[in-house]
């Protein structure tokens, strides 16, 4: 790949294309998916200037990466044959859940809801996985409209989880957890 020229004015009229070439509204239900992980990642990396744990960097970054692919993915229509279209994998998903055991296995059960803080890294994992749910939820919606890779959507959810996971890790392996108390203000 290879970008020479940033703008190219051909969104100016309020549409933009597909990996396929399509010309979409910037509104459409694709755009809003794939743009919603674009989002994810830039909260990533923000999380990441925070975290000084260099395993915990190690498996964001490699979520970063993954991101890109799922926004690949979902940018190409499916069946869509012009060019082999680059689509989330069985094995990017299993990377995920490998991961989730791996953390979780150092934290001790939750016994209420957590809320987002505690450190700066682990607060901004927790904005990553709120804005990873959110996407979570438009990509859901277009595979209600439209056929999509139904690892795509598997590989999200995964990643939310992950993403909670790492949060509680980042908090001293949960020790630190800002725990919800329900009714304390009432």
């Amino acid at each position: 790949m290879r970008l020479d020229r940033i703008y190219t004015r051909g969104g100016d009229g309020g549409q933009t294309s597909l990996g396929d070439g399509e010309r979409v509204p910037k509104f459409h239900g694709r755009v809003r998916a794939y743009g919603g992980l674009d989002e994810a990642n830039s909260a990533i990396g923000v999380a990441l200037l925070h975290i000084e744990d260099s395993e915990v960097r190690e498996v964001l970054a490699m979520a970063q990466n993954d991101l890109f692919d799922a926004g690949a993915d979902l940018c190409r229509p499916e069946g869509e044959t012009k060019k082999s279209a680059l689509r989330i994998s069985e094995h990017q998903v299993a990377t995920l859940e490998q991961q989730i055991d791996h953390f979780n296995e150092a934290l001790s059960p939750l016994t209420s809801f957590v809320l987002p803080g505690g450190s700066p890294g682990s607060a901004y994992v927790h904005l990553a996985r709120a804005i990873v749910r959110r996407a979570e939820r438009d990509i859901a919606e277009l595979a209600g409209q439209e056929s999509i890779n139904a690892e795509a959507l598997k590989y999200v959810n995964r990643l939310s989880d992950l993403l909670f996971v790492l949060a509680r890790y980042l908090n001293a392996r949960g020790a630190a957890d800002v725990l919800w108390t329900p009714g304390l203000n009432r």
